[in-house]
């Protein structure tokens, strides 16, 4: 069979298989309660593919969680939930790939040899020899926020109450990256010391240098004292609209067109999802090393680089 005829037999099978899904499971408005009889083209094929930022609480049984997109509830809903099965299936996958390590690796320890490797050499590109300690948590976060991602395009995931991706719930993004701001914060005193690391935000010290640059110095050290506490919100927000914004485009997609336009955007929002995940590792990476860096470490009038070898300043000089 020609390639030509090949690409028609998928077209044709994808039409078909779009006249069945539409037969099996006729469109359904959840917000109106309109049923496959009243549903009107498009809001009602659109509702129907929608699913509202709030995620849904599967227990207790029967809860409604309190209306708004950032909510405090004591329950679990199918993000959280989703999420646990996602770490579980992480650790897991890892867990059976790596065991029974071999001098001469055989197909699935290259496999997480190969994951790992891919992960610590754009890891340490990014940071040097100072990125090294923290390569094991930049791999963890980009691999769980990775599966985190890519569960939402399972079919059924968001559909079911029970399970959901866990990134298109901003509450789950700012726990993340809640856990990656308490991180790079206590390796910036735990690497500079308390007074060390304040200094960075409050260099009182720049006042033997005269009034004027001790003022220039405290209000710069205030401004980037105030970005720390924006980063937080940037993680989360970022990672949270992609998510949830493919969901809503690929959802629109679906609704208004057959498979073959959806399913473009579909390899597009594996890529993307893929994107993000590195994102928000890098950003905690860099954001890291930035906290342990001294302020002085950048170049002195020599340009030589200056600071302990572990200062990602003193890498880049070298390079």
């Amino acid at each position: 069979m020609s390639r030509r005829n090949k690409i028609l037999l998928l077209i044709a099978a994808i039409i078909v298989i779009d006249v069945l899904a539409f037969i099996a499971f006729p469109p359904y408005d959840p917000i109106t309660g309109e049923g496959p009889t009243e549903c009107v083209y498009p809001v009602c094929f659109i509702n129907g593919n929608l699913e509202l930022p709030a995620p849904h609480a599967i227990w207790p049984a029967d809860h409604e969680a309190p209306a708004g997109l950032i909510v405090w509830d004591i329950s679990i809903s199918s993000t959280i939930f989703t999420m646990w099965v996602v770490a579980v299936f992480v650790v897991a996958a890892f867990w059976y790939l790596g065991r029974g390590q071999k001098m001469v690796p055989d197909g699935k320890q290259n496999v997480v040899e190969w994951a790992y490797e891919t992960v610590e050499s754009f890891g340490m590109s990014l940071g040097g020899i100072a990125a090294k300690p923290y390569i094991p948590l930049f791999a963890a976060f980009f691999f769980f926020i990775l599966f985190s991602n890519w569960s939402g395009l399972i079919p059924g995931v968001g559909k079911v109450p029970w399970f959901r991706a866990p990134t298109s719930d901003v509450n789950v993004t700012i726990g993340l990256a809640l856990v990656a701001f308490f991180f790079f914060q206590f390796q910036g005193f735990k690497h500079l010391g308390f007074g060390g690391y304040l200094s960075k935000f409050f260099p009182l010290g720049e006042f033997r240098n005269g009034i004027g640059a001790g003022i220039i110095a405290l209000f710069v050290g205030l401004v980037e004292l105030l970005l720390e506490f924006v980063k937080p919100v940037t993680l989360s927000m970022r990672l949270f609209g992609n998510i949830y914004g493919g969901e809503v485009a690929l959802g629109v997609m679906t609704a208004l067109t057959i498979a073959l336009i959806p399913l473009g955007l579909f390899a597009l929002e594996v890529m993307l999802n893929l994107v993000q995940a590195l994102i928000f590792s890098t950003l905690m990476l860099m954001f890291t090393l930035s906290a342990i860096e001294h302020h002085g470490d950048e170049h002195d009038e020599s340009n030589e680089p200056t600071g302990t070898p572990m200062d990602p300043a003193v890498i880049a000089g070298a390079h």
